[in-house]
């Protein structure tokens, strides 16, 4: 037996009251912080949409300052929208410092121009029908108009978590709506076609492919980028129906190219018809566009992507900047952007080919030994597609929320991570850029860790391409998805 003394009997008996008399506190305490836990993760009800409310009115703080100004991006977009519709007479509507870029390059307008003939030269031209919407409201009050559209589709994308993502999906895509697209989020319409890419995946993984297809077709007529995800649609379509060749689990290089020929010589019964599908919606539109300004919908498009030089927030720019010792490097500004040229650009230019084609057969090769499925395929093409990019712009990163939320990655890892990757992306747009806003290259090499900055961000982004690619931590685990009842189901009740 233990013999206490008279000073530690008292210690005890304290330690005992303190614990007696903080225990209910404590338990409200974390009663407390379990409903606010339950109510921000609920799936239905009014209150499971505050996360995407509190968010968008923080971002109508956050981009306020932009709404009346004459050289944004939606601004861009009235100017493409009054051309189209009303010719050059379209521009006489707003101020002459608006439309100022219709007359230097890309497009070079010297000519007063009819009605339905200006298109976009960066973008597809069914944009010409999204950027219209705003048109509703008084020319004034565009851009205001088409922050509210961007909300709403914000607001899609979230309701499509809450249905369809795995628990705390859709309050991961706010969080990271505002982390890292605080600024871009309602000045850029990037939200819609990574919600057409949502929608694709939604519907491909639970069989309903036709309807994924016509979503891609229109995210890549909205924007170019989500063409990247057609392949794996289309092999992810041909396993599911047992047309395409699985190799096993075990396969060895021996093997492999017998594998890959059988693969292959099964191509006349291959699925064809949904993927003629997206080609016809793709060619139809295009072509309809095309019987107004064959240039300006295909020639403009291919042309404005190829000559391009590396924008100043990519890897490439983060090379070229480590090497200016050796290699001097000058900045301008074309194409809507900040770019950055050496003699070493040409080489930077190829080696980022190089590694874009290797990083997407790498990603083709796990899916067809179903080492990932078509979520984690199109995730990682994204990454790919990025990282190795001649343009590296802050909406980019909302390709990638959606997806990233659907999937379930917003675990430490990825909230450490990713969330440094938006911060960063975040900072550079808002501050870093507010130095250069006067249009004068050299205040870019002058302003205080510019490129050190992106150079981090980069480096990060990169390791995060690596891990995912190759599955480093086991970052592309997936969380459960909501049970989904059958069709069977449904017909029973």
């Amino acid at each position: 037996m233990v013999t206490l003394s008279n000073g530690e009997e008292k210690g005890i008996c304290v330690l005992l009251w303190q614990e007696y008399r903080q225990h209910p506190y404590l338990s409200k305490i974390k009663k407390t912080l379990g409903h606010v836990q339950e109510t921000l993760l609920a799936r239905t009800g009014i209150v499971a949409y505050i996360p995407i409310v509190v968010v968008t009115i923080l971002m109508f703080c956050g981009a306020s300052w932009l709404i009346f100004m004459a050289g944004t991006d939606p601004a861009r977009y009235q100017c493409y929208t009054l051309t189209f519709w009303l010719g050059s007479y379209g521009t006489h509507l707003l101020p002459a410092t608006q439309c100022a870029f219709l007359h230097e390059p890309p497009l070079n307008i010297t000519e007063p121009q009819p009605p339905f003939h200006v298109l976009p030269a960066e973008y597809p031209p069914l944009t010409l029908i999204l950027f219209s919407l705003a048109l509703l409201m008084p020319l004034v009050y565009y851009q205001f108009a088409f922050a509210l559209l961007m909300s709403l589709v914000s607001v899609l994308i979230y309701w499509l978590l809450l249905r369809y993502g795995p628990r705390g999906a859709a309050l991961a895509f706010a969080v990271y709506v505002f982390i890292g697209a605080l600024a871009t989020a309602q000045a850029r319409f990037d939200l819609l076609p990574a919600a057409m890419t949502l929608l694709c995946i939604i519907a491909a993984e639970r069989k309903h492919w036709t309807a994924a297809y016509v979503a891609l077709a229109f995210g890549v007529l909205l924007k170019i980028y989500p063409i990247v995800a057609l392949p794996v649609l289309f092999m992810a379509e041909q396993q599911a129906r047992g047309r395409m060749h699985i190799p096993p689990k075990t396969l060895t290089l021996k093997w492999t190219p017998n594998h890959l020929w059988y693969t292959l010589s099964g191509a006349r019964r291959w699925y064809w018809k949904n993927c003629l599908i997206f080609l016809s919606i793709l060619i139809g539109v295009t072509g309809a566009f095309a019987l107004l300004n064959f240039q300006g919908a295909i020639v403009s498009q291919l042309s404005y992507f190829t000559q391009r030089p590396i924008q100043i927030e990519t890897t490439g720019s983060t090379i070229l900047w480590l090497a200016s010792d050796l290699f001097p490097y000058s900045i301008q500004e074309q194409f809507g952007s900040w770019n950055i040229s050496s003699s070493l650009s040409s080489i930077v230019s190829l080696v980022s080919s190089g590694a874009f084609m290797l990083g997407c057969l790498s990603i083709f090769w796990q899916q067809w030994r179903g080492k990932v499925d078509i979520t984690q395929a199109t995730i990682a093409l994204l990454f790919v597609s990025i990282a190795t990019g001649k343009v590296f712009s802050p909406q980019y990163l909302i390709w990638l929320i959606p997806l990233l939320a659907y999937a379930g990655a917003f675990d430490i890892f990825w909230l450490l991570f990713w969330g440094t990757v938006s911060l960063l992306t975040t900072f550079i747009y808002i501050f870093l850029y507010s130095h250069v806003s006067t249009h004068d290259p050299h205040l870019i090499s002058s302003t205080p860790y510019f490129f050190e900055t992106i150079g981090v961000r980069n480096v990060i982004f990169v390791l995060l391409t690596l891990a995912y690619l190759f599955n480093w931590f086991q970052v592309r685990q997936r969380r459960l998805l909501p049970v989904q009842p059958d069709e069977k189901t449904i017909k029973r009740l």
